[in-house]
C-alpha cells in the first residue's frame, strides 16, 4: 500500500502497526505499510513459519463457515475482528449456501471499515460496522448489529483469531457477555493462539507472544488449553474431525478438505479453533 498522504484512509495511523494489515501480510494481502512489515519481518525471523499460524487460522474459519452454511439452516452471521477483505471471506461462503444470509461484520480499524464497506456496497444482505469488539455491550447494542440482525432466532457469532488480542485476565469475561446475549441454537466459530503446554511447542509461542506483547503492537497472548476452554463457557462443542472427542482442535486438523502428506510445522500447531452449539 503506497503510504503517501493523499492515500492515507481517514483515521488510519501509518506509523502504528495494524493487527489487521499484519495478518493481512501473511496471508499474501498488499493493504500494509513499512511499520507492519517491520512487524512481519520480526516475526519471521523468530519464527519462519509463523505463515502457518494465519493460514491454518484462515483455513478453519473458512470450513466452519461452509459446515454451518450447509448443515445448518442458520441464516444470520456476527463477524466480530473480520479483517482486511481477502478471498473467500464469510458472506461469500455463506451465500453460496444461501443468497439471503445475513452477515454483519464488525471491526475498528479504519483500514478494515473502508476497504469493507466499499466492497459491500451493493449487497443487501451484507454490512459493516464500527465497534469495540472486547465491548460486548457496544456491539450488541450497535445500530448497525440491532437492525440487521434478530437475536429472538439463533445465529452464528464469529470471534476467529480476536481474544488473543486482549490483554489482561477478562478475555472469558468478554465471551460470557456474547454467549449469554445469544438465543438458544445458535453457534460460536472461535480461534485462540495456543500455547500447548509441550516444551518445543510452547518455545514457539512465547517466541511470537514476546514480539508481538513487548514490541509495537502491545498484544498477542498464547494461551493454555484451560484457558481456551474457559472463553467457551456454556457452549456443545462438535466433534473436530473424526478421531476427536468433542472439544478444541489445531485449526489445521479442524475437519481438513483431504488427507496430509507433510506433517505440519511447529507453528501450525500453536493455533487452536473451535465451534460450539449453545444449548
Amino acid at each position: 500500500m503506497a503510504s503517501s498522504p493523499s492515500q492515507v484512509p481517514v483515521g488510519v495511523d501509518p506509523n502504528r502497526p495494524s493487527i489487521a494489515r499484519v495478518y493481512d501480510g501473511f496471508l499474501g494481502g498488499k493493504d500494509h505499510y513499512e511499520v507492519d512489515r517491520v512487524v512481519m519481518r520480526k516475526i519471521n525471523e523468530a519464527v519462519p513459519e509463523a505463515v502457518d499460524i494465519a493460514r491454518g487460522n484462515r483455513g478453519f474459519l473458512n470450513r466452519a463457515c461452509r459446515f454451518l452454511a450447509n448443515q445448518t439452516d442458520l441464516a444470520q452471521y456476527l463477524d466480530c475482528g473480520s479483517g482486511l477483505p481477502t478471498a473467500e471471506n464469510t458472506h461469500q461462503i455463506v451465500q453460496r449456501a444461501n443468497p439471503e444470509a445475513m452477515v454483519v461484520y464488525v471491526d475498528n480499524d479504519p483500514v478494515v471499515l473502508a476497504h469493507g464497506r466499499a466492497l459491500l456496497e451493493e449487497n443487501d444482505f451484507v454490512h459493516m460496522t464500527e465497534a469495540d469488539i472486547f465491548e460486548p455491550s457496544e456491539v450488541l447494542g450497535n445500530a448497525v448489529v440491532q437492525r440487521h440482525l434478530d437475536f429472538s432466532e439463533p445465529l452464528v457469532l464469529l470471534h476467529v483469531g480476536t481474544l488473543h488480542h486482549y490483554e489482561g485476565d477478562g478475555a472469558a469475561d468478554v465471551m460470557r457477555a456474547y454467549i449469554d446475549a445469544l438465543p438458544s441454537g445458535s453457534y460460536v466459530v472461535f480461534s485462540h493462539f495456543f500455547d500447548p503446554e509441550v516444551p518445543e511447542l510452547t518455545e514457539v509461542a512465547k517466541r511470537i507472544e514476546n514480539i508481538l506483547v513487548n514490541g509495537p503492537m502491545g498484544a498477542g497472548r498464547f494461551r493454555t488449553h484451560a484457558e481456551i476452554m474457559a472463553m467457551l463457557d456454556g457452549l456443545e462443542l462438535i466433534k473436530p474431525n473424526a478421531l476427536s472427542e468433542p472439544g478444541l482442535a489445531v485449526c489445521d486438523e479442524w475437519w481438513p478438505d483431504g488427507p496430509r502428506l507433510a506433517p505440519l510445522s511447529l507453528a501450525a500447531r500453536c493455533i487452536v479453533g473451535g465451534v460450539g452449539r449453545k444449548p
